[in-house]
């Protein structure tokens, strides 16, 4: 006897799904459907941040397109919650849910570099470390992920910001076209052209607006060799390491990206450390990154010629998948030197070797768009400040979340009321989305009532409809 699949409906109420309706999906797509049992049932419901453990109901692991729209018109017809799912790296886990229906783009991985135009076009599910390899046979690339592992489509759609950023912008500036299945499971393309509205929202707007099948990137000459790599000196320098390039990086060549982080040597000795990245001429790196290798005694330093892969993946092993990972995030004006103080204090009395604190530098490129542009909103912001426990026992769950909100609690009072929207959590609030979305709120507010009225696209950083 067929068994019907027990699901969830969008507004949190039980519904049972026909074994035919299952039956018909599955003989429809050409990728694979999953329910509960199943074979790969529980590897492909598992996401990056080992914290978030759900139960789909079905999870479509969609072949392209066409499969997409087959699921997004199923989950319409039984009035399932969606979970779209490109490489499923969202800290709070929207690419995953109880009872509904993953959307999972994770089969979808093709990328197609023309090298003469400079432009690469990637499919929903490419990962950032595949996008990387493809265009840098080319010598090329687009600003993305610190992490390779990192789903192209989520990252794109918040923002992205990437080592390249300062010189290229953020992904969202490179940006060309978007196929997109909408909240009926049509096929539409976005594009400076094409669907105006949703292209302005769908860079920086999240996954409010529905599933973006395709990105067309505009590349950039980069590498193959960079010069980059860490500098880490006592953390009771702390003050003084992240204090004192402040004037230096803010007038630094848009060449030169650095990220000032609080973190732990291999040997689990607390570091104030200075990540640097310089894009520019290998014969030049030398003297423009040597200030940030004069700030104090260094403690550990790793510098020197580098390929741009290699960068990008600098930080997979600290970020990698099951891990348990909890944050808070901030876009800051200026850096503060309490701040910094209150950060470092706490950061000695850090619970797990693993967590960090980063001061990641914005400004150059990203700061020359026009607010409006785009959806995203933080153009004049001078750094991204991220504090993220990462640890991997649960029975430890309390501790490290606890550190955590105790550092929060003591330098929130200091700081703007603004956030990047791809390191939002999902126990912040209302307030903090809209401060995520900035200006940009009212307008993305519009654009969602046209492209998706009834909220479909509801699993994450969530824009409500106009009243």
């Amino acid at each position: 006897m067929a068994i019907p699949v027990q699901a969830m409906t969008m507004a949190g109420e039980p519904r049972a799904i026909p074994a035919s309706a299952i039956d018909d999906l599955r003989a429809r797509l050409r990728g694979t459907l999953l329910r509960a049992g199943d074979p790969g049932y529980d590897e492909s419901r598992h996401v990056w941040n080992g914290m978030i453990d759900r139960r789909p109901a079905l999870i479509a692991q969609c072949a392209g397109t066409a499969d997409v729209a087959l699921a997004v018109q199923f989950a319409r017809t039984y009035d399932l919650l969606i979970a779209v799912r490109g490489g499923g790296h969202s800290f709070p886990g929207h690419s995953t849910c109880d009872g509904g229906l993953v959307i999972d783009l994770s089969p979808m991985r093709r990328v197609e570099v023309d090298p003469q135009d400079r432009r690469a076009r990637a499919e929903g599910g490419v990962r950032w470390g595949e996008l990387d390899r493809a265009t840098q046979e080319h010598g090329l690339a687009v600003t993305g992920g610190q992490v390779s592992h990192t789903g192209i489509a989520g990252l794109t759609l918040g923002g992205g910001m990437g080592w390249l950023m300062r010189e290229h912008g953020l992904t969202v500036d490179n940006v060309l076209t978007a196929e997109v299945i909408s909240a009926d499971g049509a096929q539409l393309r976005a594009s400076a052209e094409d669907n105006p509205d949703l292209f302005w929202a769908l860079r920086g707007g999240g996954g409010n607006f529905g599933v973006v099948t395709r990105f067309e990137y505009q590349l950039h000459p980069v590498g193959p060799m960079l010069y980059g790599g860490l500098i880490g000196y006592p953390i009771a320098q702390a003050v003084n390491v992240f204090r004192d390039p402040r004037d230096y990086l803010a007038t630094a060549p848009d060449a030169l990206s650095a990220t000032l982080a609080l973190l732990h040597s291999p040997e689990g000795q607390p570091l104030a450390g200075v990540v640097a990245c310089y894009t520019g001429d290998l014969g030049s790196a030398e003297p423009v990154v040597a200030p940030l290798r004069r700030l104090s005694t260094p403690v550990m330093e790793q510098v020197g010629p580098i390929p741009y892969v290699a960068v990008q993946q600098m930080i997979d092993q600290v970020a990698a998948p099951g891990l348990r990972y909890y944050m808070r995030s901030n876009i800051l004006d200026r850096l503060d030197e309490e701040m910094i103080g209150i950060a470092a204090d706490h950061f000695a009395r850090c619970p797990s070797p693993q967590s960090l604190v980063i001061f990641v530098q914005m400004g150059g490129a990203v700061a020359r768009v026009a607010p409006e542009a785009t959806a995203f909103p933080h153009r004049q912001a001078a750094y991204s400040f991220t504090a993220l426990s990462i640890w991997a026992d649960p029975r430890a769950d309390d501790d490290n979340i606890a550190w955590l909100r105790t550092l929060w609690a003591d330098v929130r009072p200091r700081l703007p009321n603004a956030v990047y929207v791809n390191e939002l959590t999902g126990d912040e609030g209302e307030a903090r989305i809209r401060a995520a979305y900035g200006p940009a709120y009212e307008r993305l507010s519009t654009v969602k009532r046209r492209y998706d009225p009834a909220n479909v696209f509801r699993l994450n950083q969530n824009i409500a409809l106009p009243a």
